[in-house]
């Protein structure tokens, strides 16, 4: 998984550049999405290494429909292609997603919760992230029972465990130690 994840920086870094510098960031995401939900697909994936397979028939294979051939998204697969590296696009493209919203100052936050959040729930919390990390906050839930109550916050850097099973833990340890 590093390997890939280093392998994958340079091409994500690049397909940036190159839709930061056209302007179109929300295009190449949906491009790189569509890209990388095809390379996952097992019987796809094993085209990538076989020698019969042409550099142009894996680009075809990976293009949205409505991307030209010589559109500069199909000129970054045919790259991947030529060095066969599109097994990589799964990686590429959260790395993509990262830079993006790095760049429009966005954090994407994971909260699993005991029980599901109302809107209400949601909208306080965002807005409290927001003052707090002084970004705008895209939301990932999921519900998590175990937890018992109480919910687990994860920005990618930083974990804040507010759950009833996480507080019992550090109470037991706290007693144990």
């Amino acid at each position: 998984m590093a390997q890939a994840i280093t392998l994958a920086r340079p091409y994500a870094r690049a397909a940036f550049e190159l839709a930061h510098a056209a302007g179109a960031l929300a295009a190449w995401s949906q491009a790189l999405a569509f890209a990388a939900q095809v390379a996952a697909d097992p019987r796809v994936a094993a085209l990538g290494n076989d020698p019969r397979v042409q550099p142009a028939q894996l680009v075809a294979l990976h293009l949205p429909e409505g991307i030209a051939a010589d559109a500069p998204f199909a000129q970054f697969l045919g790259e991947l292609a030529e060095h066969r590296r599109m097994a990589l696009l799964p990686e590429v493209a959260a790395l993509y997603e990262h830079y993006r919203r790095e760049s429009e100052s966005q954090l994407l936050v994971k909260v699993t919760s005991a029980m599901a959040l109302d809107g209400a729930q949601a909208e306080r919390l965002k807005a409290s992230l927001k003052r707090r990390f002084k970004r705008e906050i895209e939301l990932e839930t999921s519900v998590d029972a175990s937890l018992l109550a109480g919910a687990v916050i994860d920005t990618g850097s930083e974990v804040i465990d507010g759950s009833a099973r996480g507080r019992l833990e550090r109470l037991g340890n706290a007693l144990a130690g």
